[in-house]
């Protein structure tokens, strides 16, 4: 410490006269009252300073609440439109996938049919052959009655 102001602090003890030493206490009074004023001015300084940081706090966390809900109201809008999505996309599975069990079940029906089809025309091949067999038949029977008949009919005039 200073050396004045150590001399400041303390108190002459030496005897003085009864006026001199309530001077004293006077004196020490006023010092005891500004350093508590002071002290006290530094108190409400520090106060105020204390509110201004709680209240800047109190409205740094109020915005944070808000960015914390709009966040999480947008997340569930994600969320939503997400699960919206994945259920549309899960119908047009469905969907297509009947669409594809009915393609595969007329597939299968139309290669029945053409099985069929193809039978009736191996059937309408061997018809037709036995058609013109008879038809070749005939026609060569024809043609050799009629040359019979000719041949007959010739050696008949002789």
């Amino acid at each position: 410490m200073d050396a004045s102001l150590r001399k400041e602090n303390l108190m002459n003890f030496t005897r003085s006269s009864p006026s001199d030493r309530g001077e004293a206490v006077l004196n020490l009074v006023f010092q005891a009252a500004e350093h508590f004023s002071g002290m006290e001015e530094l108190v409400r300084e520090t106060e105020a300073r204390a509110q201004s940081i709680c209240k800047s706090a109190v409205e740094r966390a109020q915005i944070a609440e808000k960015r914390l809900e709009v966040a999480e109201n947008a997340r569930r809008e994600v969320i939503n439109e997400a699960e919206r999505k994945l259920q549309d996309a899960s119908n047009a599975l469905i969907t297509a996938e009947a669409r594809i069990a009915a393609a595969e079940d007329k597939v299968t029906a139309l290669e029945f049919r053409a099985q069929s089809l193809e039978a009736q025309l191996q059937e309408a091949k061997q018809a037709l052959l036995q058609v013109e067999e008879a038809i070749r038949e005939r026609l060569l029977n024809d043609k050799k009655y009629n040359v019979s008949r000719q041949i007959a009919k010739e050696l008949a005039l002789l």
